[in-house]
């Protein structure tokens, strides 16, 4: 007896079409849905959005795993160097002060490297897609 679960595998499809819209390249805007608006699912499957994606994927992922890998090294340390985090450095500042005011400088740079790359990077070519899917500027 073999059924299907909620954990079953979905059926394959015939053909693989790899970023590729479904219909045609809307070239000359996205489709409207029933509602008169855009058709998001059009646009979430377009080239350009599934590009725009996995450019912030491969910005977000990496930065968010170094942070973490930082944050984590100041907790093991701070855990279980307590001799090297409290060595002064100058006066009463020790090293795991010093490394632990540094998490907010490292938060800051990691906010300010984002703000710039999305603005950069990301932004120009929603704005793009929102021309072309035909919604207007708020």
């Amino acid at each position: 007896m073999t059924q299907a679960s909620a954990f079953s595998r979905a059926q394959e499809p015939e053909k693989y079409v790899a970023f590729e819209p479904l219909v045609n390249d809307f070239s000359s805007g996205f489709p409207d849905a029933e509602n008169g608006e855009p058709d998001f699912t059009a646009i979430r499957e377009h080239p350009d959005f599934v590009r725009i994606r996995r450019r912030l994927a491969r910005f977000i992922f990496p930065a968010s795993g170094l942070f973490l890998a930082w944050y984590l090294t100041y907790v093991l340390l701070a855990a279980y160097a307590h001799e090297f985090m409290a060595h002064r450095m100058f006066g009463s500042v020790t090293v795991g002060l010093l490394l632990g005011l540094s998490q907010f400088f490292t938060t800051v740079v990691i906010m300010l490297w984002y703000a710039r790359f999305a603005r950069t990077k990301v932004d120009p070519e929603i704005r793009e897609l929102r021309r072309i899917a035909g919604e207007t500027e708020q």
